[in-house]
């Protein structure tokens, strides 16, 4: 294992770098290093004074104690370099994750804290779930959908806790309607409402299977200007009717939320799964924006793909 004064002086160098950045763009959580030096396959965040350290997992076989002993110093290191408190250093090792993973209790509890992006402020937790609470890979996006949103009508479907929706209440959208079939996290979304003094009326939180609540809305011919579809990759969550391919499954998606668009109306459609290719009978309605939307302190550019429609 490599000498970790190494990752040490990447992660200062890197830190006064972003730093510098981030107080430009107006923002207090970023990505620091992702696996800059191979030696050391972590992932370092920076949440407002926190940190969230992920270990990716790259197979070597080493001992269980060599490898707590090297986790431990790599810990240390951020602590040290960050100039923060060792327990502000969050540890999390990344598997590949498989249906709903992503949403699993880690078994820790964590603290709800309050970070800010662009003037809003959104509740994380670095312990308690796999993901933090806020997507750092989608501020692009959400600066757009803020740009955007002024007058419309707006729905955020597989919503997590709703970071899409406070940016097009703060854009001045005329209602919104978010969906995610998770409790916890709409619960969430509610908070990240109140944070930012949004009014509940207009902004409808619906647990429903994404899937039911698109062919019921369908039915109803229910209208909308602006659209973010931004599923996991894979879901087998029990709460479904069947299991979610985002290969498989996108077309018909995209094809549901084109049809609730008013003309003029605009669609955006993520996804993280790195083989993604979008069905080629969709390809002339879209404008892959994915270089723009992947935002600059994520060396990693294949992060997500993100897609731009508009409905004619």
């Amino acid at each position: 294992m490599s000498d970790i004064s190494s990752f040490r002086n990447r992660l200062l160098k890197n830190a006064r770098h972003w730093s510098k950045w981030a107080k430009r763009q107006g923002i207090s959580c970023y990505r620091l290093y992702d696996r800059d030096v191979p030696e050391f396959p972590v992932i370092v965040d920076w949440y407002e004074g926190r940190v969230h350290l992920q270990e990716v997992e790259t197979g070597w076989v080493e001992s269980d104690e060599d490898h707590a002993d090297w986790l431990d110093e790599i810990r240390s290191a951020c602590a040290e370099v960050l100039q923060i408190p060792l327990d502000a250093v969050s540890l999390k090792t990344r598997r590949r994750q498989r249906g709903e993973q992503q949403y699993e209790k880690t078994g820790a509890s964590g603290e709800d804290f309050v970070v800010h992006e662009d003037g809003l402020g959104f509740y994380v937790n670095l312990d308690a779930y796999l993901d933090t609470g806020l997507f750092l890979d989608h501020r692009n996006t959400r600066k757009r959908v803020r740009a955007e949103a002024a007058g419309k009508r707006f729905l955020n479907l597989f919503s997590y806790t709703g970071a899409f929706t406070v940016y097009a209440a703060a854009g001045g959208a005329r209602e919104t309607v978010t969906v995610d079939m998770s409790n916890t996290y709409l619960d969430w979304a509610g908070r990240n409402f109140g944070l930012n003094g949004m009014a509940f009326q207009q902004n409808n939180r619906v647990r429903e299977d994404v899937f039911a609540w698109l062919r019921h809305a369908l039915e109803q011919r229910e209208k909308f200007d602006l659209i973010v579809c931004d599923p996991p990759s894979f879901s087998n969550s029990k709460k479904m009717l069947g299991v979610l391919d985002v290969q498989r499954d996108h077309a018909w998606l995209i094809d549901s939320c084109l049809a609730l668009l008013n003309p003029g109306g605009v669609l955006y459609f993520s996804n993280n799964l790195r083989t993604f290719k979008m069905d080629e009978s969709l390809l002339a309605q879209c404008q892959d924006i994915s270089a723009q939307s992947v935002p600059e302190d994520f060396r990693n550019k294949k992060i997500h793909q993100c897609f731009r429609f508009v409905k004619p």
